[in-house]
């Protein structure tokens, strides 16, 4: 039980690092399509990350205050991982994930080359939490890494292009 209990964590970690990963970068690059300016993208991916992850705490808190008033079966609650350290390590990796994008563009004066570092850095990131998440869950490697990679792509790419879109409307 104790290894299955950690393995959820340490998939709730994966899953966070993911999301902040392709959330931060998302929010950069859909900002950046319309103001290229990298303290505007900066300061969005903080501003993202930020409330991404105080938003995780608050759910986490009212997640707690339930338990807490429920009854339930002990026996079944404690096969189940612990909420607060699952919030915890999924909000700390959804940070550790964010700082990717952040970094990568924080360095980049020029607009295209950034964009072009930020989706690099975020590709590399995206394999390798695909192959994490796949030896934590004992699934097949390669599939796992090119389902996050493409999902982490699609997300990337269609905030970048309705951002797009709506700047070429004028809307």
């Amino acid at each position: 039980v104790l290894t299955t209990l950690r393995a959820q964590w340490l998939r709730a970690a994966v899953l966070g690092a993911t999301d902040g990963l392709v959330s931060t970068a998302s929010l950069m690059m859909g900002v950046g399509a319309v103001k290229q300016d990298i303290k505007i993208m900066l300061l969005t991916g903080f501003a993202g990350l930020f409330v991404s992850v105080y938003s995780q705490y608050d759910i986490e808190v009212a997640q707690m205050k339930r338990d807490q008033s429920g009854g339930g079966d002990q026996g079944e609650k404690d096969k189940l991982p612990s909420p607060t350290q699952a919030a915890a390590a999924s909000a700390l990796a959804f940070s550790l994930g964010g700082i990717v994008p952040l970094l990568a563009a924080a360095f980049v004066k020029e607009y295209k080359v950034r964009i072009g570092v930020i989706v690099a850095a975020v590709t590399l990131a995206l394999v390798m939490f695909g192959w994490l998440g796949a030896v934590l869950g004992k699934a097949p490697l390669v599939k796992s890494s090119l389902r996050v990679l493409i999902g982490g792509w699609l997300a990337m790419a269609v905030t970048f292009g309705f951002t797009k879109l709506v700047e070429s409307r004028a809307l």
